[in-house]
């Protein structure tokens, strides 16, 4: 419990001596001061020097550069969690741009497929099939009550590498890391829970490692059934609770969304999320190109979770620009496994139906052979926006490239893949065949590309730009639903925190000035929730003053005992 005395914030627990050391959330380690080692009984269970957050964050940074690889950079700051999470969430925060790609993506794909060969400590809350009928009881097993959001994964598509099964706990872990890095959500009021129902990984099946239940994923009777007893459970234990959805296949993803999101507040990262941070990169292209987003000709190449969620997200914008809604359909081409969709295919995922063309429109086509592939559809087409979310690497050669840039003066290219080793084409090859006019933004984390003498800033779409701010947003007025407004409002502040001034062509901000961008679009989210009328926290008349106050900050405060706990 934190409170406050005489104006001076300190903290009250019960817990002492080593009960106190173990726990990550309070242990200070050798900051904890002289009275407070005689106050909790830890005098002689640490070393005598009495140091402060300062000297701790240099020997964990002098640690941390030690380390053999990224993998090992992860594990060493995932005990650092274990141990102390002030000291971790702050040296993280002292050194963002180096931290965050091995705490998130692209390095917490490689963690995840090592979670049960490296497993240290649980973290979170595992839901198995076996146990679907005491869902209820396991809930309650979770002793922190004030639970506002939680990410909730079933680990069937993670990062680019497919099924995980109960590894992909690491996903949701991570996820809330973000949170509380960038916008600063208590990491005491979040909760990761994994639905662990199967895995059809065969390698993950043989691991005699693997920890989650070795049997293969459920049948989607099933799993639906089971899902719903989850997330019903979810809401009589957390009422209030913000719901995010990470990681779920392309069907239940979109089906468990298009369920639940008029029923709760919830939010699905891949779909929404990944849409809005393209979004926001888009409408700043799109000035400095000059050209209307209704005007563009829009090619997606891998349509799942993420191609059709940056599809339906620019296709609102366009509706918004003036067309209708058929009119605005016209302006897409999506492709997945099976090549260009078409009205010709038997079946189509619902979703995908909208954008299908016409079965004929390829008739009058120039192909290569009988079937169109990625150039004939940039030959034929002329798109003047190309986006990869296909995890092909080098789907975005020269040829294609050279072939779009033929057509349109200033090409929009975004290779969105994850991880670095998926990407559909380099940013420093896409400058340099475009002669320097392509804008370009990517999913991975590049450094900026010299050409000809000058720097073209990279842009990352990356989704921790976008949902820290939105989840802070939503936390701090208690919004009872994630409307389209709101997507809107962290679309537009996101995308207006670039300062166009320098002419740098940077389409997004950099990864260092996450913390600054978070508060801003939790501030620009909550005052939308309160304009609508679906904020239940409607009072502030300062809605950056309600921000704040939801922000946690690493940082030590003295403790006290908890009514006289050790007299």
């Amino acid at each position: 419990m934190t409170v406050k005395k005489e104006e001076t914030k300190y903290i009250e627990t019960h817990l002492k001596g080593s009960q106190l050391l173990q726990s990550s959330y309070l242990n200070k380690g050798t900051a904890f001061s002289t009275k407070e080692r005689e106050l909790f009984h830890l005098t002689g269970l640490l070393p005598h020097s009495v140091e402060t957050l300062d000297d701790q964050l240099q020997r964990a940074y002098h640690q941390f550069s030690l380390q053999a690889d990224d993998l090992q950079k992860n594990i060493f700051l995932n005990n650092l969690y274990n141990t102390n999470e002030t000291l971790f969430f702050r040296l993280i925060r002292e050194h963002v741009e180096e931290m965050m790609p091995i705490v998130y993506t692209p390095t917490a794909g490689l963690a995840i497929q090592r979670y049960s060969d490296e497993f240290r400590e649980p973290r979170g809350i595992y839901l198995s099939y076996p146990n679907r009928k005491h869902v209820d009881e396991i809930l309650d097993n979770w002793d922190k009550k004030e639970i506002a959001l939680i990410v909730l994964t079933d680990s069937e598509q993670i990062l680019g590498i497919g099924d995980q099964g109960a590894n992909g706990i690491g996903i949701s872990v991570a996820k809330l890391v973000v949170y509380t890095l960038c916008a600063g959500i208590n990491p005491r009021r979040m909760l990761p829970i994994m639905i662990d129902v199967g895995t059809n990984n065969p390698r993950l099946l043989k691991d005699p490692f693997y920890l989650g239940w070795r049997h293969p994923r459920i049948s989607q009777e099933e799993y639906h059934q089971f899902v719903e007893t989850v997330v019903n459970a979810i809401n009589r234990k957390f009422p209030h609770v913000f719901l995010q959805w990470e990681d779920f296949g392309k069907n239940n993803a979109r089906y468990h969304l298009d369920r639940f999101q008029s029923k709760m507040c919830t939010f699905n990262d891949d779909i929404q999320g990944t849409g809005a941070v393209a979004m926001s990169a888009l409408l700043n292209a799109l000035k400095l190109t000059g050209t209307p987003i209704s005007h563009h000709r829009v090619l997606i190449y891998g349509a799942g979770t993420a191609g059709c969620g940056i599809a339906d997200q620019i296709w609102e914008w366009m509706v918004k620009d003036g067309l209708n809604h058929r009119e605005a359909y016209n302006r897409f081409w999506l492709m997945d496994r099976q090549g260009l969709i078409t009205s010709a295919r038997d079946t189509i995922d619902y979703f995908k139906a909208p954008y299908a063309r016409p079965s004929l429109e390829t008739m009058d086509w120039d192909l290569e052979d009988s079937s169109a592939n990625l150039l004939d559809v940039v030959r034929n087409v002329k798109p003047t926006i190309l986006i990869g979310t296909s995890t092909v690497p080098g789907a975005f050669n020269r040829e294609v490239v050279t072939e779009m840039a033929s057509h349109v003066d200033q090409p929009l290219i975004f290779p969105l893949s994850n991880p670095l080793t998926l990407v559909e084409a380099k940013p420093s090859d896409i400058i340099q065949w475009t002669d320097g006019n392509a804008l370009v933004a990517t999913g991975s984390p590049f450094s900026d590309v010299t050409f000809q003498e000058e720097v073209y800033p990279v842009a990352q779409c990356n989704n921790a730009l976008i949902f820290p701010g939105l989840g802070l947003g939503i936390i701090s007025c208690q919004a009872e639903r994630v409307t389209p407004g709101l997507m809107d409002a962290a679309i537009l502040e996101l995308a207006n925190s670039v300062d166009f001034e320098d002419n740098t062509h940077r389409l997004l901000p950099e990864i260092s000035r996450l913390q600054e961008v978070s508060k801003n679009i939790g501030v620009a989210v909550a005052k939308q929730a309160i304009l609508e009328g679906v904020a239940k926290n409607n009072t502030y008349e300062d809605v950056e003053k309600l921000v704040d106050s939801n922000r946690w900050e690493p940082a030590y405060v003295p403790y006290l005992p908890l009514n006289n706990s050790l007299a």
